[in-house]
């Protein structure tokens, strides 16, 4: 079972600063965990129209995601604050 590589937009250095050094980390770190255990995890979807689009919930936090199986790539959109919502 060969690990997925992580890809991450922009924005997610935004979000992962509003969350503070501690939390950032560990969000980081459970974004490793997501792509080592690709093929474990069941993935939730957030919507029928966004069929590709996960999401991964952390404590407060959520994780949104896309996985391209092909490439074996995990790639983090957002980590956003259940209040940012």
């Amino acid at each position: 079972m060969a690990w997925y590589t992580l890809a991450f937009r922009p924005a997610v250095l935004q979000d992962l600063a509003q969350a503070g050094q501690p939390m950032a980390q560990r969000l980081f770190d459970k974004t490793k965990w997501i792509a080592s255990n690709v093929n474990n995890l069941r993935h939730q979807t957030i919507a029928r129209d966004l069929p590709n689009l996960c999401k991964y919930t952390a404590g407060d936090w959520r994780i949104f995601y896309s996985i391209d199986r092909a490439e074996q790539i995990v790639d983090i959109h957002h980590i956003l604050h259940r209040t940012a919502l």
